[in-house]
């Protein structure tokens, strides 16, 4: 049965995806065209068993789906509009000023 997360639950979710510099290229990879796992892993720099570690993630966030391509599996932006909140989040993150962080980085391990 197929359930609406709130929107509290949608947010932490996309935040989850997006803590990690991996997980942020691979989503910014996929923006641009889906992509095979060995091509983006080849891509990024990383070892095929960390970047699978990482696409699972984002399957499991619902971020990202797989589409059986004969033998293969493709990856692709589950949704076509989350390609925008990330160009939309970029450009605001451009604006913030760089050499401040949280007020609770140290404690709360943010930013």
């Amino acid at each position: 049965m197929l359930t609406v997360a709130s929107d509290i639950e949608v947010l932490a979710r996309f935040g989850r995806a997006l803590a990690d510099p991996i997980r942020c290229r691979v989503l910014l990879a996929l923006r641009e065209a889906p992509a095979y796992p060995a091509d983006l892993a080849d891509a990024l720099g990383v070892s095929r068993t960390r970047l699978s570690n990482h696409l699972a993630c984002l399957r499991d966030c619902g971020l990202v789906l797989t589409v059986p391509d004969g033998r293969r599996t493709r990856y692709e932006l589950a949704d076509g509009r989350l390609g925008h909140a990330l160009d939309d989040l970029r450009s605001a993150v451009v604006a913030v000023e760089t050499d401040r962080t949280c007020v609770d980085a140290e404690t709360q391990g943010c930013c």
